[in-house]
Order: structure tokens, then C-alpha cells, then sequence
């Protein structure tokens, strides 16, 4: 990953730092930014890159691994391994759903008008391949 895509995360946030990595590597994986074997970089590696404490980065890993998105091994780090991609059932859906119009309220609420966010919402879904 050192040489290919990058991952920003931002300590003055509210969202908490591990949440930030599992968001962004998520992004990478389903992109296809982060393919099927590609060895990410050690948990340490990582913490330091970011400026976190290691457990930050083992807890975003383990989140990922429990998604199927990666296989750990002690001592050889995590492997992006391949997943088919899970149904998605209608709870899903309508947290989602939930969640989308709570980020887009907010944003409406700090001046984003209806056609930039909607601007943003295609560009985004064009990114990940949707």
C-alpha cells in the first residue's frame, strides 16, 4: 500500500481514528484499489504512518477481517483475500437509507445545496464502481 493507494485519517475528528481506517480501507477494497492478495502494511507500519496507537490500526484490521475483506496471521501481517459480496438484507438497507439523509441534512445544513451534494452522491458512486 506504501507505493499504491493512500490513507489519510483525521485526529481532530469526532469519528474515532480506528472507524477512519476501517472507512478508508473499505473505500480501497471495494474499489478494487486494494485487489484480492495484496499484503496491506504491518499494524505498526501503520500506526506510525497515522500517528495512532498500534491497537487503533490491529482493531480496524480485525473489524475488516470479521467483514471477510482480509486473512490475518500472526507475524505475516493481513492479506486482502477474495469475497463474494454478501446480499444485502432490508435492515441494511434502511440504516443506510437513515444514515444518508442524516449526512446530507447536515450538509444542507452548512450551506451544500441539493445539487452539489447530488453531484457529490453520483461522483462518489462512480469511484466505487456502482
Amino acid at each position: 500500500m506504501s507505493s499504491g493507494p493512500t490513507l489519510r485519517i483525521d485526529l481532530d475528528s469526532g469519528v474515532p481514528a480506528y472507524r477512519q481506517i476501517v472507512d478508508g480501507l473499505r473505500i480501497l477494497l471495494v474499489s478494487g484499489k486494494l485487489a484480492p492478495g495484496s499484503e496491506l502494511p504491518s499494524v505498526r507500519r501503520i500506526a506510525v504512518d497515522l500517528g495512532v496507537h498500534f491497537n487503533t490500526v490491529a482493531e480496524a484490521y480485525r473489524t475488516l477481517a470479521e467483514e471477510g475483506w482480509l486473512e490475518l496471521r500472526h507475524g505475516r501481517g493481513a492479506t486482502v483475500v477474495e469475497r463474494d459480496a454478501p446480499a444485502a438484507n432490508a435492515e441494511k438497507v434502511t440504516e443506510f437509507r437513515r444514515r444518508l439523509r442524516a449526512l446530507v441534512a447536515e450538509m444542507q445544513s452548512q450551506g451544500a445545496s441539493a445539487a452539489k451534494l447530488s453531484v457529490e452522491l453520483r461522483n462518489a458512486a462512480i469511484e466505487l464502481d456502482l
